[in-house]
């Protein structure tokens, strides 16, 4: 342990290091930083973008062509996933990553010297672990797995921890060959903000932001991309569901206003930072099922409504949550207003909710920093 000129231990030296490829892996990141600091942790905080470590080309073939993707072609993603989760050696990609960005991750590690390095997606651990063997620099490299299921991605031997969102993801790490030393279940970590608001008047919350405290108020899940293909026929169904709703549209989506569509009253807000307030507020969360999301909306114990998520990750996800009772799964469009209109039903959604409350992991930034201080020796 480093210790400052008055024999006290230096503030911790940090790296994070997130993907601008959605908001989720930078929210876990700051999660992880307000954990610190209410602990009364001293550390230098040095942030990282996965993204700014590409060139042009390499970001056209990545960043670029997954939003390409979503957007236009999920079934060719559908079978981008599939292939490199698979163990072959035509797989090669997962092993590119370890180079692809090299000289921008060397130059953060050359600038912030960290004693830990925390990273909220894959990429970076496998380059902070190729600067590493090839300069000897000594840092943890510690890995925040951000969804429920482990894609090959994220089986990263470079990492010394990597911090699980449950205990079935634990094993999935464990079966597909990482040691077990390395892996501690954390949960997904999320802003305090959500935690101070379990068990908040809802009705309370709707007057506050100006909504109707006696009608249904269903939160659109569209990711802060705006590639949700599925927003247009959600739109459609809700207001079609033969009684009255008030829906969410938040970033990603068109335009700012209330609009009146058939029986439901729609909120275009845009980005806002409201929104741990808004979930709180909230009967119902519809759309995709990202793993922040499910985070946030189970610690609060919102049930959800899963349409069109996004191929791979975020079907596990709803699979997980369908599994354990926290949400319903329209897999068509005709599904969408049967599912939304059962789990508006009050014992249905009482059901629910207590299920999404037992798959939710309020104190996970907590349990994170608890994991990194004892690997570094500072508990």
């Amino acid at each position: 342990m480093r210790e400052d000129t008055g024999g006290q231990a230096a503030p911790l030296r940090t790296l994070f290091v997130s993907a601008s490829i959605g908001s989720g892996h930078h929210q876990a990141q700051l999660a992880v930083q307000q954990a610190l600091q209410a602990r009364g942790v001293a550390f230098e905080d040095h942030q990282g973008d996965a993204v700014t470590y590409l060139g042009p080309v390499e970001r056209r073939l990545t960043v670029d062509l997954y939003a390409f993707e979503l957007r236009y072609a999920p079934w060719l993603y559908r079978g981008f996933y599939q292939f490199t989760d698979l163990d072959h050696p035509v797989n090669f990609i997962s092993s590119a990553f370890s180079w692809v960005g090299l000289p921008g991750m060397r130059s953060d590690l050359e600038r912030s010297r960290p004693d830990v390095v925390v990273s909220s997606y894959w990429a970076p651990t496998a380059l902070a672990g190729t600067v590493r063997r090839r300069t000897g620099q000594p840092f943890l490299n510690a890995l925040i797995v951000t969804d429920y299921r482990v894609h090959r991605h994220w089986v990263r031997h470079e990492a010394d921890l990597v911090m699980v969102a449950s205990p079935e993801t634990a094993e999935q790490m464990v079966e597909r060959g990482l040691d077990s030393g390395k892996v501690v279940v954390t949960g997904i970590p999320i802003a305090p903000a959500f935690r101070t608001l379990m068990g908040a008047d809802r009705r309370a919350l709707r007057l506050k932001h100006g909504l109707d405290p006696d009608v249904p108020l269903i939160l659109i899940s569209g990711g802060g991309t705006g590639t949700f293909r599925g927003l247009g026929t959600v739109l459609r169904e809700l207001s079609n569901l033969g009684q009255r709703v008030q829906v969410l549209v938040l970033a990603g989506a068109d335009g700012h206003g209330v609009e009146r569509v058939g029986g439901a009253t729609v909120h275009h807000l845009g980005f806002t930072t409201d929104f741990p307030e808004l979930l709180a507020a909230s009967d119902l969360v519809v759309g995709k099922a990202g793993g922040l999301t499910v985070a946030e909306a189970t610690t609060l114990g919102i049930p959800l409504v899963v349409h069109e998520p996004i191929p791979g990750q975020e079907e596990y996800n709803a699979d997980l949550l369908v599994r354990h009772g926290a949400a319903l799964w329209a897999r068509e469009r005709r599904d969408v207003r049967g599912a939304v209109l059962r789990a508006l039903d009050p014992d249905e959604r009482g059901r629910m909710s207590c299920a999404a409350r037992r798959l939710g992991v309020p104190d996970a930034a907590d349990r994170v920093v608890a994991a990194l201080l004892q690997r570094l020796g500072r508990a």
